[in-house]
C-alpha cells in the first residue's frame, strides 16, 4: 500500500521513503492542500492511500468509520524532516502490521 503524506508533513518524505514505501505521494502534488478532511479521506479511499498525518482529525475519523483508508497517525509534533523520516523508518514493521491486517485501522507513531 502506499501512503499519502498530509499537508503537515514536507514533500520530501515522498522520495526519502521511496525504497521502503514506493508509489507514495502527497496532498500537495494531487491539489488537496487546500480540501477539507473528508475530501481528502475520499481520495485516499478511491486510491488505495493510507493516510499518514500528524492531525488528530484523522485518527478520530479513523476509529468512527473505519477503514479504508487506514490512518497512520505522528504524534513527533513539529520535527523536522529528518526526524520524521526517522520515526517512519522505525515504524516500518508497524505500518505493514496496519496494512496487512484488515482489523486495524489507525496506528499511532510516537
Amino acid at each position: 500500500m502506499k501512503l499519502l503524506f498530509d499537508q503537515n508533513l514536507s514533500r520530501k518524505l515522498v522520495t526519502r521513503l521511496a525504497d521502503i514505501f514506493p508509489n507514495s505521494s502527497h496532498v500537495q502534488f494531487h491539489e488537496l492542500a487546500e480540501d477539507t478532511d473528508t475530501e481528502i479521506w475520499g481520495f485516499a479511499k478511491a486510491h488505495d492511500f493510507c493516510i499518514m498525518t500528524q492531525d488528530a482529525d484523522f485518527a478520530e475519523r479513523s476509529r468512527l468509520y473505519g477503514s479504508p483508508p487506514k490512518v497512520i497517525w505522528l504524534r513527533c509534533g513539529n520535527a523536522p524532516t529528518q526526524q520524521v523520516e526517522a520515526l517512519i523508518r522505525a515504524g516500518a514493521e508497524a505500518i505493514q502490521e496496519l496494512i496487512n491486517n484488515p482489523n486495524l485501522h489507525c496506528l499511532e507513531l510516537l
